[in-house]
């Protein structure tokens, strides 16, 4: 598989709008539990972007991810497992990441995204990279909700990480990280 730096620039274009249209979509969604929380860091919290702006730019965004997919070397087929990807963390977004199957957006996601890339080549991605991808990124889903492990609970959003506490996603985290590190060291070839 390979691209020119025109066509990499092309397709890190449109990942770049889908990860606006998912950013943006989580900091509405979020808003009302960041302002409780007094996450001034936030954009939304801060005023340094207002909620009516960034509703405008989400379908902007959304629209500019599809196009630039489809017209990138992803091309249909890449472009559909970018939008799932996009799908799957905006599901996130609205309802899992309070549920036990919080982690599952991470795994379907992040997993979407080689597969995209390397169908545009006519190719299939190596199981060792979609494997050690996805129990990267789910680690770092344990991770990182341990700076606002307390709020969450607090108000209410349980994902697994909550559920399980900050000493077990630890655990868990560590643990999927260094299966992430075997399967690189054994599967690839």
């Amino acid at each position: 598989m390979q691209f020119n730096l025109l066509e990499s620039l092309r397709i890190s274009a449109a990942i770049f709008a889908g990860q606006l249209v998912v950013g943006w979509s989580n900091d509405v969604i979020d808003y009302p539990l960041d302002r409780a929380a007094k996450r001034i860091k936030k954009p939304l919290v801060s005023g340094t972007i207002s909620e009516t702006l960034l509703r405008k730019l989400i379908p902007i965004a959304l629209v500019s991810a599809t196009l630039l997919s489809f017209f990138s070397p992803l091309g249909p087929k890449g472009t559909l497992l970018h939008l799932l990807g996009i799908l799957s963390a905006t599901l996130y977004n609205l309802k899992l990441k309070s549920t036990i199957f919080s982690p599952l957006p991470y795994l379907l996601s992040f997993s979407a995204l080689p597969w995209a890339i390397y169908l545009a080549s006519g190719e299939s991605p190596p199981a060792w990279l979609c494997l050690a991808l996805a129990l990267l990124t789910t680690a770092f889903h344990f991770l990182n909700v341990l700076k606002d492990l307390d709020h969450d609970v607090d108000q209410g959003v349980l994902g697994l990480p909550q559920r399980m506490g900050r000493t077990s996603s630890i655990v868990i985290a560590i643990s999927l990280a260094l299966l992430a590190i075997l399967s690189i060291f054994f599967l690839r070839s």
